[in-house]
Parts: C-alpha cells; structure tokens; sequence
C-alpha cells in the first residue's frame, strides 16, 4: 500500500468513525513477513502534553495465533524534529502490548514500530504512519467540564 493510499484509507476511516456516538474508536492494520498488528490510541486523536497509551494486538500473520513473548517500541517524529518512543509492554490479554507516548507538540506525527517476535528473533519494522496530535489546551483551563 503506497504512502497515498494509506492517508486515504485513514482519512476515510476517521470520517467513519466521526459519525457515530461519542466513543471513537480507529485501528491501524499493519504487517510484517510473518506477524500481523491491529494498534490503537486513547484519546483518539491524542493531545500534545498529555499521555497516550497505544494499544498494540500482535498475531501470526499465517495462523491468527496471538504472539505472547513479544518485544518491541513505538516511535515519532514530528515535522519539526520532536520525537516521542516509548517500549511495548506485555499487556492482560494475550498476544496485546501497551506504549505511552506524551507527544510535546501539536502536528501531524509519523509513527513507526519495530517488533519481534522473541529475543532470538530479529527486530522487524512496520510501515510508517500518520498521526495527528491536537494542540493542548491553554494553562488553567479545565477540560473536564463540557
């Protein structure tokens, strides 16, 4: 899938994901040779100085079987050079890791991430994406009120 394409697909399942109720819910599909990654964020679009936790389900590509033993990271970087990364941890659920990135400015963010299957394995890096990261809201403000 070109570079492209991938904006669209994205743009597109953001536009879905807007019409429905107040819960927004968006997974990147990814793929290496041999394992498959559904990842998500919550907030959803994330907030620039506030944390972000990624959720990452990693499966056999071939069987569908969840990968247990797992090691990988997340990574960005903004236009501007800004970088963010955080190492994947073992989550409850099986073949299902979690990173929390706190990203220090407002943009459009490119993301990556490597992830192996153990540690006699050797890293394998998905295609990178696009995130956006919404500015954060002015100091003093309270954002838990509507």
């Amino acid at each position: 899938m070109t570079p492209r394409t991938l904006i669209g697909v994205l743009v597109a399942a953001v536009a879905v994901a807007s019409c429905g109720g107040a819960e927004r819910t968006q997974e990147i599909r990814q793929w290496t040779n041999d394992m498959q990654f559904r990842i998500s964020v919550t907030p959803l679009p994330p907030v620039a100085e506030k944390p972000a936790i990624f959720k990452v389900v990693v499966q056999d590509k071939e069987t569908g079987q969840p990968i247990e033993t797992g090691q990988g990271r997340i990574f960005a970087t903004s236009p501007d050079r800004a970088q963010a990364s955080d190492g994947l941890e073992k989550g409850k659920e099986v073949g299902t890791y979690y990173a929390h990135l706190r990203f220090p400015v407002a943009a459009d963010w490119a993301i990556g991430m490597q992830f192996r299957r153990d540690s006699t394995k050797p890293l394998e890096r998905t295609q990178d994406w696009q995130q956006t990261v919404l500015p954060a809201p002015p100091l003093g403000s309270d954002t838990t009120k509507p």
